[in-house]
């Protein structure tokens, strides 16, 4: 999708219809749920999953590369309660 800015008009029951090549770089179809955030400057569409994956990449900068963020909760867990 190389254009940055589409017009959208909207119907009289307040509805707005998503173009096609949107739903494609969202990843969307139908039925399937997007997720309408306000900001400073207006509003932003995402998914659920592009939400996931802003996550992911913010926490792997503070993941040492190789290890396993799950067992390492683990193993500090199990050494918490030997001092409680």
């Amino acid at each position: 999708m190389s254009t940055q800015e589409i017009k959208l008009r909207v119907s009289e029951n307040g509805r707005v219809v998503i173009p096609a090549a949107v739903r494609k770089a969202l990843g969307v179809g139908p039925g399937d749920e997007i997720i309408l955030q306000r900001e400073k400057d207006g509003f932003r569409i995402t998914t659920q999953q592009q939400r996931i994956a802003a996550a992911r990449a913010r926490i792997r900068r503070y993941v040492k590369p190789g290890s396993n963020i799950v067992d390492d909760f683990i193993r500090e867990r199990h050494e918490a309660a030997k001092h409680e």
